[in-house]
């Protein structure tokens, strides 16, 4: 019987439990669970994170002065810190106001005087701890005191204050820094009155405080941005933010709906400036320090991060107006309601796709991800594909809104190489450009990402400008790439490999093979995420498009940390890299080929270090232009030019779409608006019911496996009762023959 006993419990254990990777309770929790890839964001410091990994966190926490409205398309400027979006007043080189219609060739100087809320509070922090006296109580800290802490929330005293003027004011400041990544430092200096100035100063200033110290010691005494003004970003009241740029750029207002431009307060850098934090990872990087919905309260690195809400949170009322199809959709049911509507956020690393999408489909993610609008893509292919699977996505309810919005993905040339990069002499940049032509040529993108990998598709591009942005002709026949396609009955399509093999012999490389040495081609090929079996299936093609023209490809496959390490560098030879549009105007692409702003050089967004001189003058007339003929045909030129340099192989424009399960409402896909987490809203009730129901336990197994114990237990039980009688027989026998 004891047999029977176990098996029972055991039995009944089983059917307690489930497969839910969540800890018990997270069903009914107001908790939006979602997930992440690869490795954990490299850093959350606003004045360096930029990367499509960081984002969902660092716009969940900082807050700029502007934002972007939720619903409304195309995209619409809101205040958010801010008590409105200011128009900048335009002065001459004497300092004497101009009218707005004020012709960019007199304009000096554009100053945006920005009035900040008050009461603006930030989320709890041990920085701001104060004592009994009104010190600190947190900003004297000796070699030890840190301990084994590893977290602000560690420290037994947490504080807050009031956001002020002079918060932006230190945020502009800290792009001058020598100790931390700037990578729009490079544009910031242009505009910024005084900003190339203050660089030097800081830098000088900064040696002076780390002379005699070990270079690569972790700990670093307190660089206080105070000390040193900046002319061109004051406070000349605590709730008023000036700032003075060079010229007239239109586009600046762009620049302060990012989180580059988000506050930071001094007593955040002073606190982490201390001994033993760096050590513990105690730094902005990892621990941001800000004025938004939510703050992180939870970090296991590559693993799980957490944020919860910001308890000083005033409350944002969630939008009223949207698109036409937005009331249909739901989009305005929540109006006026106070975000944001979940507790916490929840992000759990999945390293794989396939068990990340499973995920997904058994409930236990609301969101695949965040920010990555390629997942929705992904599921309306599946639905496509299978009527079974269409089926089943339909029966759960998931929620795919597609939408086509502005990005893309390219393989760009490192213009620092020698061999597919500019070139020292006119021979050379001749042969080099061939080169990358006859590359742009062979790489089918239509065949790719049009008909092979559509769960990352979209349409081909002809330069850099997707639709959507005004001086874009994409689409248009007039918009097509005349290196890399020809207009035939009127249908653009793409040139013959026999074109592009006849620019690879007139490059030096007739079949692929070096005309003068006689050996084959080689190019390396970095790429931003290690090869699982789907990437795998990608970087396959890529090496097959180069062969073509018989050049051989060498994947070099990295985690995406590694792979910036080695841009930043300047160490690629071609690259794979993508680009979510920070701002809706033409400038937020071309700027990614401006010269000035080379990764190598100036840790700007130029990844393939491109420079040319008529190009970087045009970009500059460009962004003095309101939209208009004069622009787009400013443009126009931009890329004519860049085509027929080729410093990208144009790559694909990508479709975006959104997954949400049917107990999440507000969602709606962009890859521009990037706080959208603080407007989801989700129904707990209804999820528990759903894992309950999508992930019912099996019983039929246990009922097979008690069957076969009870069998087991017979047949031992009629074997013990058949021994027993095989040893009494004999016994019984014996007494009678005595008898």
């Amino acid at each position: 019987m004891r047999w029977l006993v176990a098996l029972a419990a055991c039995a009944g254990l089983l059917a307690g439990c489930d497969n839910s990777p969540h800890p018990r309770g997270t069903a009914s929790s107001n908790t939006l669970l979602n997930a992440f890839q690869e490795r954990s964001p490299r850093t959350l410091d606003p004045t360096t994170s930029y990367s499509n990994n960081e984002t969902p966190y660092t716009y969940q926490i900082y807050e700029p002065l502007y934002g972007y409205h939720y619903l409304k398309r195309p995209y619409t400027l809101v205040a958010k810190t801010a008590e409105a979006v200011t128009e900048p007043q335009y002065l001459d080189a004497a300092g004497r106001a101009l009218p707005h219609d004020a012709d960019p060739e007199h304009i000096a100087f554009s100053v945006y005087d920005i009035r900040i809320r008050r009461g603006i509070r930030y989320a709890p922090h041990p920085a701001f701890a104060r004592d009994e006296s009104g010190r600190h109580r947190y900003h004297a800290l000796k070699p030890g005191d840190v301990g084994a802490r590893r977290s602000p929330l560690e420290f037994e005293h947490q504080g807050t204050r009031e956001l002020v003027a002079d918060d932006y004011v230190y945020a502009f400041k800290r792009h001058a820094t020598t100790r931390v990544e700037a990578p729009i430092f490079g544009i910031f200096a242009e505009y910024v009155v005084g900003l190339k100035e203050y660089a030097a100063r800081i830098k000088a200033e900064d040696a002076k405080l780390r002379a005699g110290l070990d270079p690569a010691a972790l700990d670093k005494p307190f660089l206080d941005f105070r000390r040193w003004p900046l002319e061109g970003v004051t406070a000349p009241e605590p709730h008023l933010l000036r700032i003075k740029i060079r010229g007239k750029y239109p586009q600046w207002k762009y620049w302060l709906a990012m989180t580059f431009t988000a506050p930071v307060p001094w007593e955040a850098d002073a606190f982490y400036g201390q001994p033993g934090m760096a050590a513990n990872g105690l730094s902005l990087a990892t621990w941001p320090v800000g004025t938004g919905p939510f703050m992180m309260t939870e970090v296991v690195t590559d693993r799980r991060h957490v944020m919860r809400r910001n308890p000083h949170y005033r409350g944002t009322p969630y939008p009223c107006e949207g698109e036409a199809a937005d009331r249909d959709a739901g989009l305005l049911a929540d109006c006026g309601q106070a975000v944001p509507f979940v507790d916490a956020i929840v992000s759990t690393n999945e390293r794989e796709k396939v068990p990340h999408k499973a995920k997904f489909v058994q409930g236990y993610l609301d969101v695949p991800e965040i920010e990555r609008p390629e997942w929705g893509v992904e599921f309306i292919n599946d639905m496509q594909d299978s009527d079974a699977t269409a089926a089943l996505y339909a029966e759960r309810g998931f929620r795919l809104p597609r939408t086509v919005d502005i990005s893309n993905w390219y393989l760009g040339f490192n213009w620092l190489d020698p061999v597919v990069g500019r070139g020292d002499t006119p021979e050379q940049q001749r042969r080099n450009r061939k080169l990358r032509q006859a590359i742009s040529i062979a790489i089918d993108w239509e065949e790719g990402y049009g008909r092979i990998f559509l769960t990352k598709g979209g349409e081909a591009a002809h330069g850099p400008l997707p639709a959507g942005l005004f001086g874009s002709r994409h689409g248009t026949p007039e918009g097509h790439n005349p290196v890399t396609h020809k207009l035939e009955g009127g249908k653009v399509v793409r040139r013959s490999l026999d074109e592009a093999r006849a620019l690879l012999a007139e490059a030096g490389y007739p079949n692929g093979r070096d005309a003068l040495t006689g050996r084959p081609l080689v190019l390396n090929y970095d790429y931003q995420r290690t090869p699982t079996p789907e990437i795998k299936a990608e970087l396959d093609w890529m090496v097959r498009q180069f062969a073509k023209l018989g050049i051989q490809l060498e994947i070099r496959a990295t985690d995406y940390n590694q792979f910036q390490e080695k841009m930043l560098a300047g160490k690629q030879q071609i690259f794979w890299w993508g680009w979510l549009a920070d701002y809706p105007d033409a400038e937020n692409f071309l700027f990614l080929l401006y010269g000035p702003n080379g990764k190598a050089e100036h840790e700007g967004e130029n990844a393939a270090n491109y420079a040319n001189p008529e190009y970087d003058r045009l970009y500059k007339r460009m962004q003095t232009l309101d939209d208009g003929p004069q622009k787009q045909a400013v443009i126009d030129r931009m890329v004519d030019i860049l085509r027929e340099d080729a410093p990208w192989a144009w790559g694909y424009f990508p479709y975006a779409a959104s997954a949400f399960q049917p107990w999440v409402h507000n969602g709606k896909p962009s890859i521009l608006i990037r706080d959208m987490a603080m407007y989801y809203r989700i129904d707990p009730e209804l999820r528990a019911r759903k894992w309950a129901e999508w992930n019912r336990p099996v019983y039929w197994p246990l009922s097979l496996l008690l069957v076969g114990a009870l069998w087991l237990v017979w047949r031992l039980r009629a074997s013990h009762v058949e021994r027993e009688r095989a040893v009494a027989r004999p016994a019984e026998a014996v007494g009678r023959g005595g008898a």
